[in-house]
């Protein structure tokens, strides 16, 4: 009792949804550094 729904429109739905895709094509382009990642064998420690 007593909650509060918000209404979202389609465009912010939409808007949200291409940020979310574009995020996922720049990540797959550009991948992060994953500085606390540990060397595997035969790698040597990235620095940044």
């Amino acid at each position: 009792m007593g909650d509060i729904v918000r209404f979202v429109p389609k465009t912010e739905l939409e808007r949200t949804r291409l940020i979310r895709e574009a995020r996922a094509i720049y990540d797959s382009i550009f991948p992060a550094a994953a500085p606390d990642r540990a060397p595997q064998d035969g790698e040597d420690r990235v620095k940044t």
